[in-house]
């Protein structure tokens, strides 16, 4: 498990200084377009931050979900630019909003365009940005403590869907977000189907032997269907290492 794990398959820039040089460091057309939705979340009640993603690409939780314990949750996809995890976690740590993060991260990138991206900070709100130039149906929406994107959807019905499935599940934070992936799937998910997914949650001093913030972090590489092995995987997890008291 990882702190900060870096939608589609982004060449991902190596130690720029700034966010806009990083940004200016993604050719697109060296990488392949990618189906996807996401969910980044915060529950008030734990302070737990996290993510659920499903892609129709390998290992999509090495690229899409970021988090930080007090800080907040990121979800980067569509023609990803992995630069927007670590450097949107520092824009929330020095205090700003999700929706100024994103405007910073986006406003110099030149391929902004064909970017998505969600983020929740450690206050539970929410912004999300899509490109003008994502492949359809492609878009967002927000709620109270979440957010919710995805591209090469079948309908913007699959969001809404996945905002309902997260709103309306109860318990822990990761069945939450597992349960919206479900849902956003029961509406039609991807045009191009499934492959893998993944479940990002942090908190602090929540880690293995309560030595790290890395609660759960759970991945599907390859499979036919991710988000139901995801809720297996989840399951021996959690009876390995419940949650904390």
């Amino acid at each position: 498990m990882r702190i900060c794990l870096p939608l589609c398959c982004c060449l991902i820039a190596l130690c720029s200084p700034t966010i806009t040089s990083v940004a200016a460091q993604s050719p697109l057309e060296n990488v392949p377009p990618v189906a996807t939705y996401s969910i980044v979340a915060f529950d008030p009640q734990t302070q737990e931050l996290g993510g659920a993603v499903q892609s129709k690409i390998p290992a999509v939780g090495a690229i899409v979900p970021w988090v930080k314990a007090g800080v907040g949750a990121i979800a980067t996809q569509s023609f990803s630019n992995t630069q927007y995890g670590p450097d949107g976690l520092s824009l929330l740590a020095e205090g700003k909003t999700a929706a100024e993060a994103i405007e910073i991260l986006t406003n110099d990138d030149p391929g902004r365009g064909r970017r998505q991206i969600g983020i929740v900070d450690a206050t539970g709100n929410a912004a999300t940005f899509t490109g003008e130039g994502c492949m359809a149906w492609a878009g967002g929406k927000t709620g109270r403590h979440y957010a919710v994107q995805g591209n090469i959807l079948v309908s913007e019905e699959v969001v809404d869907a996945i905002a309902a499935g997260f709103e309306q599940s109860q318990g822990e934070l990761a069945t939450r977000l597992i349960d919206a992936l479900q849902a956003g799937q029961a509406a039609g998910g991807e045009k191009r189907g499934m492959q893998s997914a993944a479940l990002f949650i942090a908190r602090e001093g929540w880690g293995y032997a309560g030595l790290n913030d890395r609660y759960r972090d759970i991945r599907v590489d390859d499979h036919a269907d991710p988000i139901t092995e995801l809720r297996r995987v989840y399951q021996l997890h959690k009876q390995l290492f419940p949650t904390p008291q």
